[in-house]
């Protein structure tokens, strides 16, 4: 069973003659463990599928199920409780809290969430992002490629159902992109988790698994790369 699936989603703005469809009947599965770019143009529609599939945003119709829950079937409370719980995100400006550490910044989801931290699984995550040497030092310490790191890791650290990065080396030169993309590949790999990031970039889609394309709105095809094309 695909860990997320999209279900005739739409997300309209405006009606008759001044109706926007900011996404038109879109559907999808995302398999466990897979890597997913969604590529399109500005003004494609692909910020606003993130933004529905972490529940930013509801939808004017469709379903958006993420591990076997429907999350657009949820009031508020509860729809905030799920994507603290169960949806990792990671921006392009990074979002790190300037005056905790690095740990601080990691663990920050799972303190909200009155959880406790799982250290063994922690230190294997900071430890695949080459961050042991940073734990202690505050974000503006830091280089734009290890802010990010951070927030990968704070993304991760909930051992979420999925992980949304929205372009996440936006920020960053072309060869702290390719360290970025390395990393989400091989966490993507190693802890089994599932992304999906969104990226107007060609040669960074080339990273997934799977590139999804996206033209005013609608689905414009489906590119299998290493992996193969799932359905």
């Amino acid at each position: 069973m695909p860990i997320l699936q999209i279900e005739h989603l739409k997300k309209y703005y405006g009606k008759g003659q001044v109706c926007v469809k900011a996404l038109d009947d879109v559907s999808l599965s995302v398999e466990k463990g897979e890597f997913v770019a969604i590529v399109g143009t500005s003004g494609s529609g692909k910020s606003t599928l993130l933004h529905m599939l972490g529940g930013l945003d509801r939808a004017t119709e469709g379903k958006v199920i993420v591990d076997g829950n429907d999350i657009f079937a949820m009031n508020d409370e509860n729809l905030t409780i799920f994507r603290r719980r169960s949806v990792g995100f990671v921006f392009q400006s990074y979002n790190l809290i300037p005056i905790l550490n690095v740990y601080e910044n990691i663990v920050l989801p799972i303190e909200l969430d009155g959880a406790s931290v799982d250290r063994e699984y922690l230190d294997l995550l900071v430890s695949t992002l080459g961050l042991q040497e940073k734990i202690h030092q505050l974000p503006s310490s830091l280089s734009g490629g290890q802010q990010q790191r951070v927030a990968i890791a704070r993304a991760l650290a909930t051992k979420p159902s999925i992980v949304l990065a929205d372009e996440p080396t936006g920020n960053l030169d072309s060869r702290t992109s390719q360290e970025v993309l390395i990393l989400l590949k091989q966490l993507s790999e190693r802890f089994n988790q599932t992304i999906v990031m969104i990226t107007h970039n060609e040669e960074i889609a080339q990273t997934a698994d799977r590139i999804i394309r996206i033209e005013d709105g609608r689905m414009a095809g489906t590119d299998g790369t290493d992996a193969g094309v799932r359905s």
